[in-house]
């Protein structure tokens, strides 16, 4: 994968932070709170997260118009990065076990963000050019 220099105002959010602010989980609700107060900063995620999203909304049998809601929702909120074929191959090249979070990986490296907020932390402590922090831990970007 190419060096490319990370924007410190790109910030690219997991799916699980979006899950768990959806769901009420008190430490995403306050990050992704924090995260609209910040200017002059863009918001990312993959469409990965969307489909990923949808799929565990029904998968809870939430009703198909709060399931809409919540995708129009992170349309607004969020610029949704394509996830292609081309980003799928560089994904399955990295030498990492969790094929899921080389796609996450990708996708944040796609849009030069130097921020990855994930609950997942430890799993991406060992990829370069990013700065992996927990929903807990974002009030360290300004």
């Amino acid at each position: 994968m190419t060096k490319l220099k990370q924007n410190p105002n790109h910030i690219f959010i997991d799916t699980n932070i979006l899950i768990g602010a959806h769901f009420g989980i008190d430490k995403d609700v306050r990050c992704m709170n924090y995260l609209k107060t910040l200017k002059g900063k863009k918001m990312y995620i993959s469409s990965l997260s969307v489909a990923q999203s949808v799929a565990l909304f029904q998968n809870k049998k939430e009703d198909i118009a709060k399931i809409k809601s919540a995708v129009n929702d992170m349309i607004a909120k969020f610029n949704i990065i394509s996830f292609t074929e081309a980003d799928i191959k560089e994904s399955l090249d990295i030498d990492n076990k969790d094929l899921e979070d080389n796609m996450q990986y990708v996708m944040c490296r796609k849009c030069n963000c130097l921020y990855f907020i994930t609950n997942n932390i430890k799993d991406y402590r060992h990829f370069i050019n990013i700065t992996a922090l927990k929903s807990t831990q974002v009030r360290q970007i300004d």
